[in-house]
């Protein structure tokens, strides 16, 4: 889909009583994002692999997000449709963990585009998860919606993930595509391992520190979803990140500062790559590289950001756990 032209915002907010489908809705994001738009008078529909471990909002239905089922009477006359679903990639990259990465996007967006298709009233608007690791890892380039895309799994994914898309969605509707940043937030997500890192006294700059960190409060990111749901003229590709991407050490120092922890021991190359993949279980890579992101679109379209710097965004998340430790 070729990014829009900026223009003016035009709110047309839906109906209150109207019907969202989350797909990939018992996730971190996908759970925010439902008690979200709950909250401002909007039903939901949760579509998963797995039922929720806990009590959720919302509807919810077993879905494999490889096949048509029952599910899909639920996108007949919904407000919109949201594809949240894929597996995570916070794992290590094996050769099997790579294909479910890019099968799960791929095969579950192909799926939703099946579904539409298929019902007699399709949500007008789909908005469309993807990644701002599309732009790969650039050490000091500062990415917006128009820079040149990267080498390597995730922009492959990415690309893959967004042409999928474009083959899916129905001419008449509406198509907002997100590519996201890291996502700071309260109850999931990867902030919660660095946090605890952080805790332990080893919440220093990883390799040499300098790699970028673009993200986004989850807070603006649920702002942002509902934005590209209600908002008519929000169209194309968008990065989903805050005005104010960082560098590791400059991260790691702020969320050492909202934790409360003074020290935090450097984490050289070496030892993150092997420790990256025993003890945590993941892709050293993911702490190694990074990007700058910034988004174009939304400054021109005036979006404004809640949570605009990394400080206010860590100090609101924190500051509210250490406020609820101490009330309980």
């Amino acid at each position: 889909m070729a990014d829009a032209k900026p223009t003016a915002p035009n709110s047309t907010a839906l109906s209150s009583t109207q019907r969202v489908v989350i797909a990939g809705g018992t996730g971190f994001l996908g759970l925010s994002l439902a008690k979200f738009i709950e909250a401002r008078g909007y039903n939901v529909v949760l579509l998963s692999r797995r039922s929720p471990v806990s009590e959720t909002t919302g509807v919810h239905q077993v879905w494999d997000g490889r096949t048509v089922g029952g599910w899909a009477r639920h996108l007949d006359g919904a407000a919109a449709v949201v594809n949240l679903a894929g597996r995570t990639v916070d794992c290590i990259k094996s050769p099997d963990n790579c294909d479910e990465i890019l099968r799960s996007r791929v095969e579950a967006t192909r799926v939703l585009g099946k579904a539409v298709s298929e019902v007699g009233l399709p949500p007008p608007v789909w908005v469309q998860m993807s990644t701002a690791h599309r732009y790969g890892d650039p050490p000091e380039v500062v990415c917006d919606e128009h820079s040149s895309f990267g080498y390597g799994l995730a922009p492959m994914v990415g690309a893959a993930w967004e042409a999928e898309f474009e083959n899916a969605i129905l001419p008449s509707m509406r198509g907002v595509v997100l590519r996201t940043s890291f996502v700071l937030g309260r109850s999931g997500g990867a902030l919660t391992k660095l946090a605890r890192l952080a805790r332990w006294g080893l919440g220093g700059a990883v390799g040499h520190g300098k790699q970028g960190m673009s993200w986004i409060h989850q807070d603006d990111m649920n702002r942002l979803l509902l934005r590209g749901i209600e908002e008519n003229a929000m169209s194309g590709a968008y990065m989903a990140t805050a005005p104010n991407p960082v560098s590791n050490a400059e991260f790691m120092r702020e969320l050492r500062r909202a934790v409360g922890m003074p020290i935090g021991l450097p984490a050289p190359r070496l030892l993150v790559r092997v420790g990256a993949r025993l003890m945590l279980r993941t892709d050293p890579e993911l702490a190694l590289y990074g990007r700058y992101c910034v988004s174009s679109r939304l400054e021109q379209e005036g979006f404004q950001f809640d949570f605009p710097d990394v400080q206010s965004a860590l100090e609101d998340i924190f500051g509210r756990t250490r406020a609820a430790e101490k009330s309980s």
